[in-house]
């Protein structure tokens, strides 16, 4: 096959091409012009951020024929064969195929042995956590002390997988993500080099889609560019990643931010049929969101956005928002991007979050009216106030303080305050129907096994355990459970979907426990001071029924009283 990846064909040859981890070249450089390397490296970082490149420019610098140079000739027979991989003295590990005791032994056995065709021999142990402890313990030794002809490089993604023992035993260098800049800059000029056209959105969207690893990048531009005719365009990258665009998403926020639910809704079917992930799709609004935030508090850094390009509509949209709804939306929409990630429908999740988002906005006054976000109820009690102020201040103007306070009784009383729904009253009946043959002891049973409860339900079902997870047990009689939630959507949901699941595994696991009441952590409190403040009061009444008893005895004697209990 004559046809290369571009990611092979533009793999870095020399370390001023590794992108975007000039803090780390610059060292390297040094150290090989003075001859000052270590006897072992760690290279950790993201994947596609050059690790396993550098460590191969480095076997190449250290074997070059020029040597000692900063950058390796590419041009000698030493340079030349390690690129190819036709010397056996530089070998690359893969330890994630490789990651037993016997394949590291063998390497120490090996290291004491001169290297045959260059001056250094190189090992190369990529994706070195995969490494058993037992692989990690043979190689403890020999990478503290190895010959002077050695030389190890270990890269990988997770270096908190790597033992201590390992770490302090080499000189560490973080790789950090590429840039979105620095990724643009380099795909044009990969496609300058090609004589390939794009747009700067596309390669823009490629950048961001890469999220800071060049080699992601030149796969989905070489993925991209076999899709697209003449020019990369934004719509072939949009097609071939996935991702949704600005105007999409500009037109989805815009929506609610008028409050147009039906228009929300239709967008967001025309961009499912079209084939976006839901869960790619809300990581956009949010990313949408906090770009927003960010350019209302500090304009000047534009280059820090992720997902929004700075227009028109987008300074617009920034201008009309509030702080406080940027807050609770994008608060909002992470617990609903969890939700999704546990459920088999996202998009019903998905919909849901974005209506919730109207009706939050619906209920909002924008910032620059002046007044800070309120709901309407609100706005009307605070009208109906002023207008009362205002008549009275007038009557009082008229007609002195007696008028006034006349005038005053007249006015209409303010609103009572609305009643608790009824599903609310009826759980707090149960619940204080529970408490009068509750006891320490059965909550203390509940408490101690509830980790069991937990283990039991998650393994029946996910999202059970997901809303069930948000609650606590505040206090148990003899056969019920009275459960505390903080979140009234995952009330619902236990007390009405997964009642029965969570009343078997009650069964299994508890003694006698059979069912549960729920409520919310709020009315919890309440319905606690209500329980406590009610047997005060009996109580009090058998102290009055006691003292009565004593003035009884006290008059006519202990042998002619005689107590009955009614």
């Amino acid at each position: 096959m004559a046809y290369q990846a571009l990611y092979r064909v533009w793999r870095p040859q020399q370390l001023k091409d590794v992108v975007g981890q000039e803090h780390i070249t610059k060292t390297l450089q040094n150290a090989l012009l003075q001859e000052k390397l270590s006897h072992a490296y760690l290279f950790s970082g993201p994947r596609g951020t050059g690790k396993t490149s550098a460590a191969k420019i480095i076997a190449k610098a250290i074997n070059c024929e020029q040597a000692p140079v900063a950058e390796p000739c590419n041009q000698c027979a030493a340079c030349l064969g390690i690129t190819s991989g036709s010397i056996v003295d530089v070998m690359e590990i893969d330890a994630a195929s490789n990651n037993g005791v016997d394949e590291i032994r063998d390497i120490r056995d090996k290291v004491k042995f001169a290297p045959s065709e260059v001056r250094y021999k190189v090992y190369i142990i990529d994706e070195v956590h995969m490494l058993s402890t037992g692989a990690f313990n043979a190689l403890l030794k020999t990478l503290e002390e190895p010959p002077s002809h050695v030389l190890f490089i270990l890269a990988t993604t997770e270096p908190h997988k790597i033992p201590l023992t390992i770490i302090s035993r080499c000189q560490r260098f973080d790789f950090k993500r590429i840039t979105n800049q620095a990724i643009v800059s380099r795909l044009s000029h990969i496609l300058e080099h090609d004589h390939v056209s794009a747009e700067e959105e596309a390669l823009s969207m490629i950048a961001r889609a890469a999220e800071g690893g060049m080699r992601d990048a030149l796969s989905l531009l070489d993925q991209a560019i076999s899709f697209a005719g003449e020019t990369l365009q934004l719509e072939d990258v949009l097609a071939v990643t996935g991702a949704v665009s600005q105007r999409s998403l500009t037109e989805i926020i815009t929506a609610i931010h008028q409050g147009d639910t039906v228009l929300v809704l239709q967008r967001l079917d025309e961009l499912l049929q079209d084939g976006k992930d839901p869960l790619r799709f809300i990581e956009d609004v949010i990313y949408y969101f906090r770009d927003m935030l960010l350019y209302k508090n500090a304009p000047q850094t534009e280059d820090l956005l992720e997902r929004a390009k700075v227009d028109d509509e987008f300074k617009q949209l920034s201008e009309e928002t509030d702080f406080h709804w940027l807050y609770a939306t994008i608060e909002s929409l992470n617990a609903s991007q969890q939700e999704m990630k546990w459920s088999a429908h996202p998009r019903i999740f998905l919909e849901l979050a974005l209506i919730k988002l109207v009706n939050q906005r619906v209920a909002h006054v924008p910032e620059n009216a002046g007044a800070a976000s309120v709901s309407s109820d609100e706005v009307v009690q605070l009208k109906e106030k002023l207008s009362i102020l205002e008549r009275a201040l007038q009557s009082l103007k008229e007609h002195g303080v007696q008028g006034a306070t006349a005038q005053e009784q007249t006015q209409p009383q303010a609103r009572r305050p609305k009643k608790a729904p009824a599903q609310a009253r009826v759980s707090t009946a149960k619940v204080k129907e529970t408490l009068k043959v509750a006891d320490k002891k059965n909550l203390q049973v509940v408490t101690s096994k509830w980790g069991d409860v937990m283990e039991r339900i998650k393994t029946q079902s996910v999202p059970a355990h997901a809303w069930l997870s948000d609650s606590k047990p505040v206090a148990s009689s003899s056969s019920t459970v009275v459960l505390a939630f903080q979140n009234e959507m995952h009330r619902d949901m236990m007390d009405t979907k997964f009642r029965v699941v969570l009343e078997q595994i009650l069964q299994e696991t508890l003694q006698g426990q059979t069912t549960f009441v729920t409520l919310l952590f709020e009315q919890w409190e309440k319905v606690k001071e209500e329980f406590v403040s009610e047997q005060r009061g009996s109580g009090s009444t058998k102290d009055e029924d006691n003292s009565l008893i004593d003035e009884a005895v006290k008059l006519v004697g202990e042998e002619l009283i005689e107590i009955i209990d009614g």
